[in-house]
């Protein structure tokens, strides 16, 4: 807001200034969000979500996944923070559906579900574990854990553990963020394109003012040299 009032009041007052500070601020910023785009789809252009047979929802895996973004959250010091923000959230909690007077729904109706990233990685096992389904985040390990995947070691039915240690609840929170930095993008996008016709139009006004301030000078000479002498007695 600073930057375009400073360019307003240079285009109307002409003051030069105020112009070179707004174009090179504009500059600038412009650069800044094309970086940003750049970085952003840079360090999200790997990693989705695998389908699972007889399932609506996708799974995650961390190996999926690499990069920058990954060794930031997967941190240690980071990790432990987006675990309990996820935790604090309730989303796992929120999952739970119940109909006709308190009845969880089946596994049949749990396993058409889209279910969010973070829904399917944190709240829930590997479908490969072979835990059986007591309702959206109470799963019975049955005749025994049969996947070799290490999150299936990790899964607890304690309500504020569930899967928030596995692997796949990493995954689960890059693909969240994948695609909200997409979505980001995107606007940022078309901030950087009204941006870019705004820097144009002030560049065009810059010339103007400046095209203005040469011809003065010329045209304050001709009407000088054009007025008609006075005689004085």
């Amino acid at each position: 807001m600073v930057v375009s009032l400073a360019g307003f009041a240079g285009a109307c007052y002409r003051n030069t200034f105020l112009m070179y500070l707004y174009l090179w601020a504009m500059f600038f910023i412009i650069a800044a969000l094309i970086g940003f785009v750049i970085f952003a789809y840079a360090v999200t252009d790997k990693g989705s979500g695998r389908p699972v047979m007889n399932r609506v929802y996708l799974e995650y895996h961390l190996q999926d996944y690499s990069g920058w973004l990954r060794e930031r959250v997967t941190s240690q010091s980071y990790w432990s923070k987006i675990s309990s923000c996820i935790r604090d959230s309730h989303v796992c909690g929120k999952m739970r559906r119940t109909y006709n007077g308190g009845i969880p729904e089946t596994v049949e109706m749990f396993n058409v579900r889209r279910l969010s990233p973070l829904e399917s990685g944190c709240c829930k096992p590997p479908t490969e574990c072979g835990y059986t389904y007591l309702n959206e985040t109470v799963w019975n390990p049955g005749g025994g854990i049969v996947g070799g995947d290490p999150d299936c070691a990790r899964w607890s039915n304690y309500q504020q553990q569930l899967c928030y240690n596995c692997n796949s609840c990493k995954a689960g929170v890059l693909a969240s963020l994948k695609k909200s930095w997409r979505k980001v993008s995107v606007i940022n996008i078309v901030i950087l394109i009204i941006l870019v016709i705004m820097y144009m139009v002030a560049i065009a006004a810059f010339r103007h003012n400046k095209r203005i301030d040469n011809d003065e000078p010329y045209g304050e000479t001709r009407m000088e040299k054009t007025q008609p002498s006075r005689i004085h007695f």
